[in-house]
């Protein structure tokens, strides 16, 4: 007699989402995941005073990498996060990729473009509340909300790959 043996697996995606995929499901899964390279990302959160945020944030084994007293702007990293604090900038907090870098803000040779990826989303029905210049071929952003009103901002700094 022969058993027949099911797979199962467990995805999980860089945004959190996980789900249980089985071999029936895997052209679901397939739609679903259209290879979207998001890029480094991070959490910006807004401050009311940068320096006592610093000082928390320094605490819990963050130091700073990037960014300016003086500019009301620091990025900090621990040894897994990285998050940007930020006074005065913007309302909410928001999430934040960087098409183009890795997790130490180097280029990429090979990544997926800001323009290439707003065109994507906008195939899926989600439109941007800020858009790139899709003629640009320079560094570049759009931001997206998610339904809860969260803001995701896309925000590439380097040149367009060459293909």
């Amino acid at each position: 007699m022969r058993h027949a043996i099911h797979c199962l697996a467990l995805i999980c995606l860089p945004w959190g989402f996980c789900s249980i995929i089985s071999p029936s499901s895997n052209e679901e899964f397939a739609v679903q995941n259209r290879g979207v390279e998001l890029g480094n990302f991070s959490v910006s959160l807004t401050v009311k005073d940068l320096k006592a945020s610093q000082a928390f944030y320094e605490k819990l084994g963050f130091k700073q990498i990037a960014g300016d007293l003086k500019q009301n702007y620091l990025i900090m990293q621990n040894e897994t996060s990285t998050i940007g604090l930020f006074q005065g900038m913007f309302e909410k907090n928001m999430l934040t990729f960087n098409p183009g870098w890795d997790r130490n803000s180097n280029p990429l040779e090979k990544f997926q473009d800001v323009r290439e990826l707003q065109r994507e989303f906008k195939k899926l029905g989600l439109e941007p509340i800020v858009s790139a210049d899709d003629a640009s071929d320079g560094p570049a952003f759009f931001m997206l909300t998610d339904p809860d009103g969260n803001p995701i901002l896309i925000d590439q700094h380097v040149q367009k790959p060459a293909k």
